[in-house]
């Protein structure tokens, strides 16, 4: 299948010069919108029948017939394609968390072996979408259901093949989203939810597990050793924090009440409001051993319970947990049960 350009190379290398380096941040981050409200758009016909219209955050793309050119741009929408046992003809460097020589995600480079493609094209963009790129892997579609993309991002796109982009706001599609949306670009909507299926019931038998953490509250927060008077939490907006929810844990009411714009997907606060944080019985965020004992010395941060109680889960940038923890079937499936380990042994430490 082969889409025509609404404009030639040249005039297409005119306009992305003109662009600059305006391409929107590839780092974000993935949650909890309410799952049922913006996941049904391919009118009233199965995916099997075309046309298809997939509503989202820019409108609607209109597929004629079923890709065969799949490519994914920013972060993890190369892992839902691959889940459904597609390798992409392109397909966006990760940026954080540990990659192989290819800029591939462990998960990621497993899947693609394991499908047996040796020589990947995966876009070296992690500073910008590397639009030509993307326009040379010549796809019938570009799948974008989890990412960042601007306006101006989403129309240069356009020019190149439909783009499928996240239903309401960047970085806050869920991992069942991120499924729904992709897989209907794809024309692989049945695949799609036995996919949501499949996870769903590794999460509930992981779960089930560790009935210990179920109903414990839980705060994603990012310190900065070099700053302790700032903090910087995830709402459940965020995909971090509403995975932490699927595993069973609840968001502390007194810090649900301090959030002013509920699209939001972080809240800063100073420290002078960390006695917010004292009700959590497990705080995870990014960071070390180093980092937890220069909270546990500090005179204030180190009097909130959980952190004096080493009730803690810091996520090192050098692990595979790094960048799972904006989940996708894939990320999921590699570190669930390391993560949910680590979530219990913390919280029974407020137990010691």
């Amino acid at each position: 299948m082969k889409f025509k350009w609404l404009i030639g190379s040249a005039a297409l290398t005119v306009a992305l010069a003109g662009c600059g380096s305006e391409s929107s941040e590839t780092t974000g981050s993935e949650d909890e919108k309410s799952e049922s409200t913006n996941t049904q758009t391919a009118s009233d016909e199965t995916s099997s029948e075309y046309p298809i219209t997939i509503e989202h955050a820019f409108g609607e793309t209109v597929l004629d017939e079923k890709p065969e050119r799949v490519a994914t741009i920013q972060w993890g929408n190369q892992d839902i394609a691959l889940a459904l046992d597609t390798v992409p003809v392109g397909f966006s460097a990760a940026n954080f968390g540990i990659v192989d020589d290819k800029g591939m995600l462990p998960w990621t480079a497993e899947k693609v072996e394991e499908l047996g493609e040796s020589d990947p094209n995966v876009y070296q963009d992690t500073d910008g979408l590397d639009f030509e790129a993307i326009a040379d892997s010549n796809p019938d579609v570009i799948l974008a259901a989890y990412s960042g993309i601007s306006q101006e991002d989403y129309d240069l796109l356009t020019q190149i093949a439909p783009v499928v982009a996240y239903p309401t706001s960047p970085w806050t599609t869920t991992w069942r989203e991120q499924i729904t949306y992709n897989a209907m670009g794809m024309g692989m909507e049945a695949e799609g939810e036995q996919l949501v299926e499949d996870t769903e019931a590794l999460i509930d038998e992981t779960v089930s597990e560790h009935p210990e953490i179920a109903g414990k509250n839980v705060l994603w927060v990012n310190f900065s050793a070099n700053d302790l008077s700032q903090l910087h939490l995830y709402t459940p907006v965020d995909t971090r924090v509403s995975f932490l929810q699927e595993l069973g844990l609840v968001f502390p009411d007194n810090v649900s009440e301090m959030i002013e714009d509920d699209t939001a997907y972080s809240l800063n606060l100073s420290a002078e409001n960390a006695d917010a944080l004292n009700e959590a019985d497990v705080i995870v965020g990014y960071g070390d051993d180093s980092l937890l004992e220069a909270l546990q010395n500090d005179s204030r941060l180190g009097q909130i319970p959980a952190i004096e109680n080493g009730a803690v889960v810091f996520i090192d940038g050098n692990s595979d947990l790094a960048a799972a923890g904006t989940p996708n079937p894939l990320s999921i499936s590699y570190t669930i049960d390391e993560y949910v380990d680590l979530i219990d042994e913390a919280i029974q430490k407020n137990e010691e």
